[in-house]
């Protein structure tokens, strides 16, 4: 039986619904506390001293935040993008030589953000070009 499902997530989410099932203890009665499986209910039971009692089962769900589908459907988004504009690069000349040219200012930004964020950054924005 699963006590506890517990996320440190934001970008999950956890639920669970808890059972419970009181057997009486009767004193001196033979048998209590035994525990069976009943096939024809498909449900566990344990005998109270009097009767077999179905135990409650819990149960628990888990999925993903809202913003966590965004997310992945954001994401598939770009990559299938990204799958067609390799495509027509492929096919096409000039769009190949514009991707070759975006990816080529993809690097230079990714230097000057570099140089920007060194800690010995002595660049000012009327030296980067």
């Amino acid at each position: 039986m699963i006590d506890n499902i517990l996320s440190g997530s934001a970008y999950l989410n956890v639920a669970s619904y808890a059972g419970s099932t009181y057997i009486n203890g009767y004193a001196g009665l033979q048998g209590v506390g035994n525990m069976r499986y009943n096939t024809t209910s498909q449900k566990t039971e344990v005998f109270d001293g009097n009767n077999w009692i179905t135990l409650q089962s819990g149960s628990a769900t888990v999925s993903l935040s809202v913003e966590a589908v965004s997310i992945l459907h954001w994401a598939e988004k770009k990559m299938i993008e990204e799958q067609q504009l390799a495509k027509l690069a492929q096919e096409h000349p000039t769009i190949k030589s514009l991707v070759d040219e975006i990816n080529k200012r993809k690097e230079q930004i990714k230097m000057v953000q570099t140089l920007l964020n060194s800690p010995d950054n002595n660049v000012t924005p009327s030296m980067v070009p």
